[in-house]
């Protein structure tokens, strides 16, 4: 399949010519980043505290347990994401991104709160489970983060082998800090798991090239990864997952949904607050799902709002 871009509307045309001038950018950045921090502190969650309390560890060991000093980072990776200068790879980004989520996702339902994360991922869940054909034993989690989507697919399939895969090694090294916790028995706000669950597996690499084996997972899972990336990278992504998968196996992933009236409604003002963290954006929104998939070896996919603004997309491998 050919990645190609449809035309911006109106509004969003406005709105990138407005973060191609570098100052109005990095105000529309800084207030971005202002407002997460006021809603997260809004519900109860106290985004500043937070961070500085996981920023007073000494973070060398973990970091140093799952980084690829030899992996390449693809150019679109490297720049900003979020808010950030540096993206996904730095400390900062991977220290704020618990707090970040909550703070994002508690007003996807009215009243929802802290828990809106959760009754998030959970409805991604929801829709998932009923279309597998068998409980996977093996699970492989791209774009990973911190490890948020990982121990929520850990908590909906308590017996599956995991494997999380990340390209920012600071956000694994927090996603194995977080296991550690757990195999502690210190919980978090997050999604707790059994305490019979297997550890998970961290992988510091790309997405569309894990370097995982062929036909080794029964489920291949992403959460939230499609938004930030071009089109050519999400297309290899989808490769790489019929790659991975085991006969019979699915692909599934909850991201953004283009066709929610949310965002064909969005002020011009929120547009560009949102673009502004988010530089693959338009390429997401115009990206044809269904025949991307379809291309790479999978059935016509399902798609189903799973929230206000989400979608749940699942595609079992074609025969």
């Amino acid at each position: 399949m050919t990645a190609t871009v449809s035309a911006p509307t109106f509004s969003s045309r406005v709105v990138n010519g407005i973060l191609a001038i570098k100052p109005l950018a990095n105000l529309a950045k800084n207030r971005a980043r202002q407002m997460m921090i006021k809603r997260a502190d809004s519900i109860g969650v106290p985004w500043l505290a937070e961070v500085a309390a996981l920023k007073a560890r000494n973070w060398s060991e973990d970091l140093a347990a799952v980084q690829n000093p030899n992996l390449t980072y693809p150019n679109y990776y490297v720049t900003s994401f979020h808010a950030y200068e540096e993206g996904n790879l730095g400390w900062e980004p991977a220290l704020e991104v618990e707090v970040a989520a909550h703070a994002v996702h508690a007003r996807i339902w009215q009243e929802a709160g802290a828990n809106g994360d959760l009754q998030l991922r959970q409805s991604y869940h929801a829709c998932l489970k009923p279309q597998l054909k068998t409980e996977p034993q093996d699970i492989v989690d791209l774009g990973c983060s911190v490890g948020m989507s990982t121990f929520a697919l850990q908590a909906a399939f308590p017996h599956a082998n995991l494997t999380g895969v990340d390209l920012s090694p600071y956000f694994l090294a927090v996603a194995k800090y977080r296991t550690d916790m757990r195999a502690a028995g210190n919980g978090t706000r997050l999604q707790g798991t059994d305490a019979t669950a297997s550890i998970p597996t961290w992988v510091h690499g790309a997405a569309e090239a894990t370097g995982l084996p062929d036909a080794s997972y029964d489920l291949v899972s992403a959460c939230l990864l499609f938004h930030e990336l071009p089109q050519t990278a999400a297309i290899a992504v989808f490769q790489e997952a019929r790659r991975l998968l085991r006969p019979g196996g699915s692909f599934a992933f909850m991201d953004m949904n283009p066709q929610s009236e949310i965002y064909a409604k969005m002020p011009p003002y929120i547009l560009t607050l949102l673009k502004s963290t988010e530089p693959y954006l338009d390429q997401y929104f115009a990206l044809d799902v269904e025949q991307a998939l379809m291309e790479a070896g999978f059935e016509r996919p399902t798609i189903t709002p799973n929230s206000p603004r989400h979608r749940t997309v699942v595609a079992r491998v074609k025969d």
